[in-house]
């Protein structure tokens, strides 16, 4: 069934049509590649799907955690959040100066249940969800073998670690949806790899569906099931990588060359 259903989103900035009628359609558990040049409008098109930005025209449907189909245009980035969409970003947006550990608590907090007085004059019921937040936090570090730094300051982390992090500070949100804004962006070849086996393990352990934006055409091609393809805010095309790889226009507008797709 399909959990997402974009209908003609448009957007424009000024005299500038940044992304004209876009359309996708993802199902439950795909693992779906969006590509195109730089400027192509591909974030924009995350912004969005996550309340960044309102779109000038169209419909965004998304089945929700709690199953109900909502059309999410209007609702804020935080309400996007809460009803099972998640984000990563191309650039990191870690809180550098936060412990690794803090970073994945902030992320479950939009759930708490204890209110402002609580938190004041720090209750019993505060500083038991706070222990809980903590046990789940490591629980989920534990999952991705970086526990054993909970206590370093994010900014330490080495590079690779810090996409790791970003990633697991989603998860904490309890995404039906996680999407990618660059993942491999800045990581050499090793850490692509190792990136590569990270995503396939988050779909497969925390049953979700992905829409990943990617330059790394060895990524897309060796992951994605479908890949969509975005040249000046428009879809050119959009099929299996093996029909992308040797698509006249995606090689023309984009590839430049036909790319191996890995079996």
């Amino acid at each position: 069934m399909s959990i997402l259903q974009v209908q003609n989103i448009s957007i424009s900035f000024g005299g500038l049509k940044a992304v004209t009628s876009f359309n996708l359609s993802l199902t439950q558990g795909e693992l779906v590649g969006l590509i195109g040049p730089n400027g192509a409008g591909k974030t924009t098109v995350f912004n969005m799907l996550t309340g960044v930005y309102r779109p000038t025209d169209g419909d965004v449907y998304f089945e929700s955690n709690s199953g109900e189909t909502k059309n999410l245009i209007g609702l804020r980035p935080y309400q996007i959040t809460k009803i099972g969409m998640s984000r990563t970003f191309q650039n990191i947006r870690l809180f550098k100066d936060l412990t690794v550990l803090d970073n994945v608590r902030v992320a479950f907090h939009f759930n708490v249940k204890y209110n402002s007085w609580d938190g004041i004059f720090r209750t019993l019921r505060y500083y038991r969800e706070e222990d809980e937040i903590t046990v789940k936090a490591l629980e989920l570090l534990k999952i991705f073998h970086i526990d054993h730094k909970s206590n370093e300051l994010a900014k330490n982390l080495p590079y690779g670690e810090q996409r790791k992090l970003e990633i697991v500070r989603a998860l904490a949100t309890n995404p039906k949806l996680l999407l990618l804004d660059e993942p491999a962006a800045g990581m050499n070849p090793q850490e692509t790899k190792d990136l590569m086996g990270l995503i396939e393990f988050v779909r497969s352990k925390f049953h979700l569906t992905i829409l990943l934006i990617e330059h790394d055409m060895h990524l897309v091609m060796g992951i994605c099931e479908r890949v969509v393809v975005l040249d000046y805010g428009l879809t050119i095309a959009e099929g299996t990588p093996a029909e992308i790889s040797s698509n006249p226009k995606v090689i023309k507008a984009y590839l430049g060359e036909e790319v191996e797709v890995h079996a």
